[in-house]
């Protein structure tokens, strides 16, 4: 299994901004479930911290395998998704690894 985690920040001077920022691409990702072949688990969470170096929100999902993750990159619906989105993101960071299930670790 691979997990393919994503953190934006994304724009809005305002709470209210923010706030409809955040629906926006909340609504649109969780729009894929179900829509990718392989995609295992997608959530999207929404930081509660409101730390100055925090990530606004982030998107955690699990893959079957990698080539079911590197098939997403260029998915026409991601792509849509992507290009719906663009301009709502100022920073994004990415995070994609390899993840066996805790039996197989504990019988290692």
């Amino acid at each position: 299994m691979i997990k393919h985690i994503v953190m934006w920040n994304l724009k809005g001077s305002t709470p209210e901004e923010k706030r409809q920022a955040v629906v926006q691409l909340k609504t649109a990702f969780e729009g894929l479930i179900g829509k990718i072949p392989g995609l295992l688990r997608l959530e999207i969470g929404v930081d509660i911290s409101r730390v100055d170096y925090a990530c606004d929100v982030v998107l955690y999902s699990e893959f079957d395998s990698h080539d079911s993750l590197s098939a997403y990159a260029v998915h026409a619906e991601h792509l849509r998704v992507k290009a719906e989105l663009g301009d709502l993101r100022i920073a994004r960071h990415q995070v994609d690894y390899p993840s066996e299930p805790l039996a197989a670790r504990a019988a290692a």
